[in-house]
């Protein structure tokens, strides 16, 4: 099947080193957080990166279903929470989310609704399915 999108980030130095993409628009300095040994810096982590796509890739989702069934909002608002934890299985860890999502102007029910029809139709929730915990609060 044809892509309908794709790009290309290269990171060197892992934890303590950049990511960039190869057309040169997108760059940022990655560091270990203090909560993992780190220094205090405003350079990101992959946490805070997963956090950022997924939240945006879920409320686009949100938008998308609303609007193919005309449903009006005043505003939607995701929240991500990716958090490191130990992973059993191992001995590692593993990743876990928290997406509170919030949507002003209509019902709790057809809150209820659209996020999880929303959560079945966004690709970062079909990509994460049955792999990472996924708590989802609607607000």
């Amino acid at each position: 099947m044809k892509a309908l999108y794709e790009t290309t980030v290269i990171n060197t130095g892992g934890r303590q080193g950049e990511v960039f993409s190869e057309d040169n628009i997108f760059y940022m300095d990655v560091a270990k957080p203090q909560a993992l040994g780190g220094e205090a810096t405003t350079a990101t982590n992959p946490e805070q990166l997963f956090a950022a796509g997924y939240s945006s890739c879920f409320n686009s989702a949100l938008e998308l279903v609303l609007e193919h069934d005309k449903v009006k909002v005043e505003k939607s608002e995701v929240k991500a929470t990716i958090s490191l934890i130990g992973d059993k299985e191992n001995g590692g860890v593993k990743l876990a989310a928290k997406l509170e999502v919030t949507i002003t102007g209509i019902d709790d029910e057809l809150k209820h609704k659209y996020v999880e029809k929303a959560h079945n139709y966004c690709p970062y929730s079909k990509a994460v399915k049955n792999s990472i915990d996924v708590e989802i609060v609607v607000i």
